[in-house]
Order: C-alpha cells, then sequence, then structure tokens
C-alpha cells in the first residue's frame, strides 16, 4: 500500500486550482465575459445565448447600479427604458404593498443572479432569474420579454406561461 505525503497532496490540489484559475481568465476575455463581482469565487451570471435572457440580465445590471447609486440614472429612469408601460404601474402597486423592492422582490439587492431562458411562444420568451443573496440563499424571478423589441412585458414570482 502507498502512503500518500499529506503535504504534496494540498501542494499539489493547490497547484491544479491555480493552473484553473490560469486558464479560466483567458477564456473569459475570449468570449467577451465580464468579470464576476468582487468576493465571488465563481459568477453566477449566466450569459445566455438568448437576446431575450440577455435583455434580462442587462436590465437587472443597470437597475442594480442604480439602486445602489452607481450609475447616473435613477431607478425609475432604467424601469421606463426596458419595461411595458403597464408593468410600471402593477410594479409601483407590488413595492407599496410588499414595501420592498419590485424587482428584486426584495428589501435589499442581490449578489449575483443567473438568467435562462425556458420557453419561447407566440412571439414572448419566458425567462427565469435566479438571485443570489450574500447571506446566502436563492429567490427565483421570472420574465416575459417581447420578441419583436425585447420589452419586458411581465415580471411575477411565477412563470407567465
Amino acid at each position: 500500500m502507498k502512503r500518500m505525503n499529506p503535504l504534496r497532496t494540498a501542494l499539489a490540489g493547490a497547484a491544479a486550482l491555480l493552473a484553473v484559475g490560469a486558464l479560466a481568465a483567458p477564456a473569459q476575455a475570449a468570449f467577451g465575459l465580464p468579470a464576476g463581482p468582487a468576493g465571488v469565487s465563481a459568477p453566477a451570471h449566466v450569459r445566455a445565448g438568448t437576446p431575450a435572457a440577455h435583455q434580462v440580465v442587462t436590465f437587472v445590471e443597470e437597475y442594480r447600479r442604480a439602486v445602489l447609486g452607481e450609475s447616473n440614472e435613477t431607478p425609475r429612469a432604467v424601469r421606463e427604458r426596458y419595461l411595458a408601460p403597464h408593468l410600471e404601474f402593477r410594479l409601483d402597486a407590488w413595492a407599496q404593498q410588499h414595501d420592498a423592492d419590485p424587482v428584486f422582490r426584495a428589501q435589499n439587492v442581490p449578489a449575483d443572479w443567473s438568467a435562462q431562458q425556458v420557453k419561447e411562444e407566440y412571439g414572448f420568451a419566458s425567462v427565469r432569474l435566479t438571485e443570489f443573496w450574500g447571506g446566502g440563499g436563492s429567490q427565483e424571478v421570472w420574465y416575459t420579454v417581447r420578441l419583436s423589441d425585447l420589452r419586458i412585458v411581465e415580471l411575477n414570482d411565477q412563470p407567465a406561461f
């Protein structure tokens, strides 16, 4: 039976992790993927291959920056650029009823998120956004995107279709 050296095993594991990390950065750059947020070891963003999922991710990124005051836009201005007018009205009512942000469905902002288009029919796409919170836990918010102009027309805790 061969005896394992714990120090050698630890060094080999560390070397393997460094090699994977060294390969990840060039791949990230080659595909034009942005770096993940500070303090997150593996970003959860799914830069989905569909225009609808990409639109949802872009909206959430811009909205989050506006909520945190890291942008020149207000959260309302970002919402008006991406969301259908009838949805704006519904979100305002939701915010009053729940005393929380109507987009994030919480009183704070998620640390990270991922998006995946799960269905497409009749000119609309259903996109599931999974929000990840700094203290742990996750939550799903479902978006409906009109494919003709990529306008977000619905945002719910459950899929619209």
